[in-house]
């Protein structure tokens, strides 16, 4: 599978001028790919103003994912601030080419920034089957959380789309290989740059992970769309020799 990263700065609250960026860095691709992977919040940046810039599931920006995917021949993937029910969500969007697309909502809150005072929780662990791949969402602060992550339905490559400040850098690292290495899976992350409305600075560190650790793609610090390719029948074979995920705790998560 052949995935683009792409990592800017983006526009405080400002969606209409993100999606035009993210156009620009979109028209740069000029392999042909089958995933384009944005950051978390990508319209907007990380924002608690969930009421001034929610959109709903027939917003503008959905409708821009759809018709990029379908430009692209390629899915499309990044998290939108959703209004649904009266209630907010920090949704992971999964858009096919065909226009169809699945949704996963955030499930860890970063009570630290009040992520938890304003937007609903989700309660289900989604993984999209996407050309024989088995992809499963994830958003920013879920990398902390390693029992949600768990590879228990034997998924081939996590997802994780973030706003992840400098100063935890290091743990960002160190967290996207641990995940890679305990769930015998590729991992990829795709964060912001550049300074948020509140000056939190970003340095990206975007990057590839294959299934024992080793990068596909080293964290990336510059304005860029980078382009990987992933191996499925390798990790596969890597599987059966070190055959670790037979050995799994069983356990049950309440949500």
């Amino acid at each position: 599978m052949k995935i683009a990263l792409i990592q800017t700065d983006l526009f405080w609250q400002n969606a209409s001028k993100n999606r035009e960026n993210f156009d620009s860095k979109i028209n740069e691709i000029q392999s042909e790919v089958n995933l384009i992977v944005l950051p978390e919040m990508f319209s907007t940046g990380f924002t608690m103003n969930a009421s001034e810039v929610a959109e709903t599931m027939q917003g503008d920006t959905i409708e821009w994912m759809k018709l990029k995917a379908k430009q692209k021949n390629a899915a499309v993937a990044g998290s939108v601030v959703i209004t649904e029910n009266e209630k907010y969500y920090n949704r992971m969007i999964f858009v096919f080419p065909s226009g169809e697309f699945q949704y996963y909502d955030k499930r860890h809150s970063f009570s630290l920034a009040g992520e938890d005072k304003v937007y609903t929780c989700g309660n289900q662990k989604v993984i999209v089957d996407y050309l024989g791949w088995k992809i499963c969402l994830q958003i920013c602060y879920d990398l902390r959380f390693p029992v949600f992550a768990r590879n228990v339905e034997n998924y081939d490559l996590i997802l994780y789309v973030a706003n992840w400040p400098k100063v935890r850098t290091n743990a960002w690292d160190v967290l996207l290989k641990a995940r890679a290495i305990e769930n015998l899976s590729y991992v990829v992350g795709v964060n912001r740059i550049g300074n948020d409305a509140h000056d939190y600075e970003h340095i990206g560190h975007s990057q590839a992970i294959d299934f024992l650790g080793n990068y596909v793609l080293e964290p990336q610090e510059k304005n860029g769309v980078f382009v990987i390719e992933l191996d499925k029948n390798t990790m596969y074979e890597t599987r059966k020799k070190l055959d670790f995920l037979s050995d799994k705790d069983q356990f049950e998560i309440k949500l």
